[in-house]
């Protein structure tokens, strides 16, 4: 028996909400719909903005994107996501914001189990630079990667790993 597609995985409630509502609309709307996310996007708090170095940098991006990601220590692990994209980044703001509303309440295993194409299930792929789709892999990438070892410190299984290769 093999794996299900990732065009197949469920995806968490609030983000499925927020696919459909990309894909119920006109391709040349989703670009804006995309921009207007970068709204969400909350502020981070001060104590990863005095040291970015408290952050992990997407370097894949073409703008300073930094990610840091906390798990709750009790069952279900749940995932709060902060992120620092500039507002003069529109578009990667605005795949921070899909992520950050997206997996808002999230358990760790949900996180874990976010397919790879979430960018395509936006609808985004013909609208934004393959450079752009890039960096948002890779800010999703990073961000499951961070949950990973962080319940790998506590010694909590993962369940569910769709999330990055881990080589």
């Amino acid at each position: 028996m093999s794996a299900p597609t990732p065009s197949i995985v469920p995806l968490p409630a609030a983000l499925a909400e927020l696919v459909e509502d990309f894909q119920a609309m006109p391709e040349a709307q989703r670009l804006e719909l995309l921009v207007e996310m970068g709204d969400s996007v909350a502020e981070v708090p001060e104590r990863y903005t005095q040291d970015l170095s408290t952050m992990e940098q997407v370097v894949e991006c073409q703008s300073p994107v930094y990610v840091a990601v906390e798990v709750a220590d009790d069952a279900p692990h749940t995932v709060t996501l902060h992120v620092l994209a500039p507002k003069e980044a529109p578009t990667t703001r605005g795949f921070a914001g899909v992520l950050s509303e997206g997996l808002a309440g999230c358990s760790a295993d949900e996180v874990l189990a976010l397919p790879h194409d979430v960018p395509a299930r936006l609808g985004l792929d013909a609208l934004v630079s393959p450079l752009r789709l890039a960096g948002m892999a890779s800010m999703q990438g990073r961000i499951q990667r961070q949950v990973l070892e962080q319940l790998e410190a506590r010694g909590v299984e993962a369940r569910g790993v769709a999330g990055p290769s881990r080589d």
